[in-house]
């Protein structure tokens, strides 16, 4: 028995159902196992070496996820959105209070959302997820693509060719970065030179909102927002997913 597997753990669902993963993947079922937090986990919120290097959440999620072969970087965006939420209700419970902004008159104010009611988002019937790529045709240029979901691994992949950028003075790139790392091919030609020079030099604005937005479409998620009542009024506000979310305490 590992150390990990001593402490109580529940399996829980993906939103993506696991049908963006290859059939061999340990998740390809759809579920994934994820133990209780632990005083060691609290550690690791108040390591300020990994809050410094940004990696804290995935160090945490690392430690907490028991499927066997599975590290928080193997998924996809919304399926880690999932499993963080997850593993806070079994944390600490599915209220997480937090202070916001009245936006109509800025006054600060505290919050409680309920996180079981953060429910999946619902996956379209007209997608074919079985595959791991997805094909589609530009409404301007006519041009064939296809593309695929962004897992962790590959977000840090982005952020580091950012963050490279803004170093040696270059501007902002992150809409054409994003791109050249979703799209896996360009009228059936897949090296990636084909695909940059394609972003770059070819893509028009209005199809590469398209991409966007198409990609927004088919993600799988776990909807983090939830109305507030403001003046009377009810606004949807984003779900924070910070340190604090794990535990109010850890940044101080």
């Amino acid at each position: 028995m590992t150390d990990k597997q001593k402490f109580p753990s529940e399996v829980i669902d993906l939103p993506s159902g696991g049908k963006v993963y290859s059939k061999d993947s340990p998740i390809s079922s759809g579920k994934i196992e994820i133990k209780y937090m632990t005083a060691k986990e609290e550690d690791i919120l108040t390591s300020q070496n990994l809050i410094k290097k940004g990696v804290v959440i995935d160090k945490l999620l690392n430690e907490l996820i028991i499927t066997d072969g599975i590290v928080a970087d193997d998924l996809i965006i919304g399926d880690k959105n999932a499993v963080m939420v997850a593993a806070r209700i079994l944390a600490y419970g599915p209220e997480y209070s937090v202070e916001l902004t009245n936006q109509y008159t800025d006054e600060k104010f505290e919050h409680v959302f309920n996180l079981a009611d953060c429910p999946f988002k619902d996956l379209p019937d007209d997608v074919d997820y079985s595959t791991g790529q997805f094909e589609l045709k530009l409404p301007t240029s006519k041009a064939k693509i296809k593309f695929k979901l962004l897992t962790g691994k590959e977000e840090k992949v982005i952020d580091g060719e950012l963050k490279a950028r803004r170093k040696v003075g270059q501007g902002s790139s992150e809409v054409t970065t994003r791109l050249k790392n979703s799209i896996v091919s360009v009228n059936g030609k897949e090296d990636q030179l084909t695909i940059n020079d394609f972003v770059d030099n070819q893509l028009l604005a209005k199809d590469s909102l398209f991409i966007r937005q198409e990609i927004r479409r088919i993600a799988p998620d776990i909807e983090l927002q939830q109305e507030v009542d403001m003046e009377g009024e009810m606004v949807k506000v984003d779900i924070p997913l910070t340190i604090d979310f794990f535990w109010p305490s850890a940044a101080t």
